[in-house]
């Protein structure tokens, strides 16, 4: 017979005893960050990627951020004070779209606020719903909602967070949609602008003609559309025409190359080379990139700016130029591009001026038939296409005025800096140093941070109005230090008052907020008090993991 001593049960329940300890954990301050008598040398700091609060927790969440939780144990063993903080990215398209299903509402900004707006409904299965069975709200109702759900996720990560028993320091969360954060956000992209690293230029962007607006990824769905293809001559000096395939021959004017696989034997000698385009003799490089199919068409396309999603991507990676013909009214806009220069190239794109996108196809292969530059007729097909989830004609990428940001693609001296400042961290494992490295190297283009978006961190400019109503773009009024975090579409630029918003000689804010990695690559100087809490940030930075 086994005695057990009388504090012992037969059989130990696990049942609270996360609640017990959590308290115990809580009241004690065992997990407390204090900066009292510490230097930076006394101190490990601890940078973790803020979860993405707009849905439910899984065990990958838990595995990724066990192993950071060990290094913060192990350093407390060590004797260092552990400035271990936990953050929420709780801003971006995935919380506008947690919030369109949940409530059953959308984002319309021309609507005006409703105050003590009521949702249809509250606890949607976050699975996507038909944009035309939500109630379309205004652009401050939308947010207000977005700030109550991901206020209330938020609480259920920390609470299973709790649970686990991982040693963060509660009192430093933050939120990548928080004030603190919005401010900080801000304040480094005015800090790109006065050091000449931010720039605006003209990106394409997913639009539908029907309902004039800016379509998300998310908003998209395909459709099976009967087409054709057009099989167009591009003229060689000295040599046999280039035949390409397209299906859309109304944007030869647009053409900024043409583009075959990289492995390509046909096409290899080649590359580097140039051709001229039919009917406007505009002269476009012959370049190789591995999107490109052999097996579709003549294995060789022709990129315009902007017939698909591919275009946008081999104009981006191979840096080409932005020819866009297309307007918002989806119309083929009235001036040609500055590179069709002959008389001859200057008439053609004058009987397409104006047209919509079905009338200016007929009238471009009248055009093509009448100078022999296309061969046979169109080869009938069936083919997706994309269109916004509640419109009825398909999209178009038009262009419109952006935000950059240079990371190195276009400026080799920063390039080599950032390769730099990778080699002075200790990456495990290792491979994760040569991947950094390749995307480094692999960078194209610079880094696009505008987005058609509304529950994110607004870009801090405004733009002056000519005395016609027109917004001069290229003299931004960028909001002052103090004025941070600020909301364009609300609040007033120094100088100026609200009732000079929109008028001659006013302004106007800008509408698009910033993508979210503005914020989210933020993390130690959100965390870490940066021109906010000096002494913190003296502490911690540069973080140690």
């Amino acid at each position: 017979m086994t005695s057990h001593p009388a504090n012992v049960p037969d059989k130990p329940a696990l049942e609270g005893l996360e609640d017990k300890w959590m308290a115990v954990w809580d009241d004690a301050g065992t997990y407390k960050f204090s900066r009292d008598g510490q230097t930076r040398a006394s101190i490990f700091s601890i940078d973790t990627p803020p979860p993405t609060a707009s849905g439910s927790l899984h065990v990958g969440h838990v595995f990724s951020y066990t192993h950071t939780d060990v290094m913060a144990r192990y350093q407390r063993m060590c004797g260092k004070e552990v400035f271990y903080p936990m953050g929420w990215d709780d801003n971006g398209l995935p919380t506008e779209r947690r919030v369109q299903n949940y409530y059953g509402v959308r984002c319309d900004p021309s609507l005006p606020y409703e105050a003590g707006f009521t949702p249809p409904f509250e606890g949607g299965d976050n699975k996507s719903t038909k944009a035309a069975d939500q109630v379309p709200i205004s652009r401050r109702n939308f947010i207000e909602l977005c700030e109550k759900l991901t206020v209330e996720d938020e609480k259920q990560f920390e609470a299973l967070w709790r649970t686990l028993g991982l040693s963060v320091d509660w009192s430093q969360t933050y939120r990548t949609i928080g004030s603190d954060s919005i401010r900080s956000s801000q304040l480094a992209f005015v800090r790109n602008i006065e050091r000449g690293e931010a720039y605006q230029a003209m990106a394409p962007t997913l639009w539908d003609v029907t309902f004039r607006t800016a379509v998300a990824q998310a908003e998209l769905e395909d459709k099976d559309m009967p087409g054709a293809y057009h099989r167009l001559a591009f003229h060689r000096s000295g040599g046999d025409d280039i035949f390409i395939e397209t299906t859309r021959p109304e944007l030869l004017a647009a053409c900024v190359a043409l583009v075959a696989h990289p492995d390509d034997d046909r096409y290899k000698p080649l590359f580097g080379s140039h051709v001229t385009t039919p009917i406007f003799g505009v002269e476009v490089p012959i370049l190789a990139h591995h999107l490109a199919q052999p097996d579709k068409g003549s294995g060789i396309a022709m990129i315009c700016t902007f017939g698909d999603v591919t275009d946008v991507i081999w104009w981006r990676e191979l840096d080409l130029p932005n020819r866009a013909i297309i307007g918002f009214d989806g119309r083929i806009l009235g001036d040609a591009p500055e590179v069709i220069t002959s008389d001859a190239g200057q008439a053609a794109f004058a009987e397409i001026a104006g047209k919509t996108i079905f009338s200016a196809k007929e009238a471009m292969v009248a055009m093509l038939r009448e100078s022999g530059e296309m061969e046979g007729d169109p080869t009938p097909i069936t083919h997706p296409v994309k269109f916004f989830e509640k419109g009825d004609k398909p999209l178009e990428i038009v262009s419109t005025r952006q935000w950059y940001v240079i990371n190195g693609a276009r400026d080799e001296k920063l390039r080599a800096q950032m390769l730099e400042f990778g080699k002075e961290l200790t990456w495990h494992p290792d491979f994760m140093r040569v991947r950094y490295e390749n995307w480094v190297g692999g960078l194209a283009g610079d880094w696009l941070i505008s987005r058609q978006r509304f529950f994110g961190v607004p870009i801090p400019v405004w733009y002056p109005l000519d005395a016609d109503g027109n917004p001069v773009f290229d003299q931004p009024l960028v909001a002052a230090d103090g004025q941070l975090p600020v909301d364009p579409s609300s609040d007033v630029p120094e100088g100026y008052t609200e009732e000079q918003r929109g008028t001659p000689n006013g302004f106007v804010g800008e509408v698009d907020v910033m993508d979210t990695w503005a914020t989210s690559s933020l993390t130690p100087q959100l965390a870490g008090g940066w021109e906010r809490d000096a002494e913190l940030w003296n502490l911690v930075w540069p973080f140690d993991l």
